[in-house]
């Protein structure tokens, strides 16, 4: 009978050792994989990801200054997709229209959906498709921000709201040059995802905790959720809101109002 293990790689070693009879032995080994340069690819792997998270942040950094030199404070809204962003965007926008000027910047991989929701409600609004020109990607990079940011009058805005693309991975692990990150979450992901997902919800300052009218007709445990995202990130500002009913949403504006007077 054949016999064979497998590499942490996915690669298989086949050891199969026919006798063809009781005084003979034929071996024959089959390594079906080829681990050369698989310890150098690893150490390029890591290079590359360190340039490009380098020029990145080398860009972030020109894009707060200039956010700095115009007065803005930018929050980078992130959350997995369907998790309510851009419904929750418009509550905000609605609340807070009077108070501060605001702009949004809208990332999306394709369509402007997103973005038409957004028009009519007061902010000035730039389109970030990463599928023009940006690979599609599923987050939005400094880059990606920068060449949004030059289509907005910054002069005429106190407070943007960068909503990042729907990815519970990415997003995290890219600086954009906001000056604060909020995770929108939604109750119908399930209590693990702050332990499935800990970079996203370390890198939050504050997590909007949506959906919550959805509460009487899920199972689901607030008190577990809660308990597992302080696990993570005993520091981020949470609110629970429902963004479809407007419930919560009065505390969460306060909060970025709080945190633009502070930045002023």
């Amino acid at each position: 009978m054949g016999r064979f293990h497998r590499h942490a790689d996915g690669t298989v070693h086949d050891h199969d050792h026919p006798h063809d009879d009781h005084e003979g032995h034929d071996h024959e080994h089959r390594d079906v994989g080829d681990h050369r340069g698989y310890t150098e690819t690893g150490v390029a792997r890591v290079a590359v990801l360190e340039s490009i998270l380098s020029e990145n942040d080398r860009i972030a950094d020109a894009n707060q200054a200039d956010l700095a030199e115009h007065g803005v404070w930018a929050v980078n809204v992130m959350s997995s997709p369907g998790a309510g962003k851009t419904t929750l965007l418009k509550r905000t926008l609605v609340g807070l229209g009077e108070r501060v000027r605001l702009g949004v910047l809208e990332g999306d991989i394709a369509t402007s959906l997103d973005a038409d929701e957004l028009q009519g409600l007061g902010a000035a609004i730039s389109l970030v498709n990463t599928s023009a020109g940006f690979g599609g990607e599923c987050h939005l990079d400094a880059v990606m921000v920068r060449s949004g940011l030059s289509r907005l009058p910054l002069g005429d805005i106190d407070l943007l709201f960068i909503e990042n693309v729907g990815n519970l991975v990415c997003p995290a692990e890219f600086n954009v040059g906001e000056q604060a990150k909020a995770m929108v979450y939604a109750v119908t992901e399930g209590e693990e995802k702050p332990l499935k997902y800990p970079v996203m919800f370390r890198a939050a300052d504050v997590v909007v905790v949506n959906k919550i009218d959805l509460l009487p007709h899920l199972d689901f445990d607030l008190d577990q959720f809660l308990g597992n995202l302080h696990d993570v990130n005993p520091h981020a500002a949470v609110f629970q809101v429902s963004a479809r009913t407007g419930e919560g949403v009065d505390p969460w504006c306060r909060w970025l109002l709080d945190a633009h007077a502070r930045a002023a």
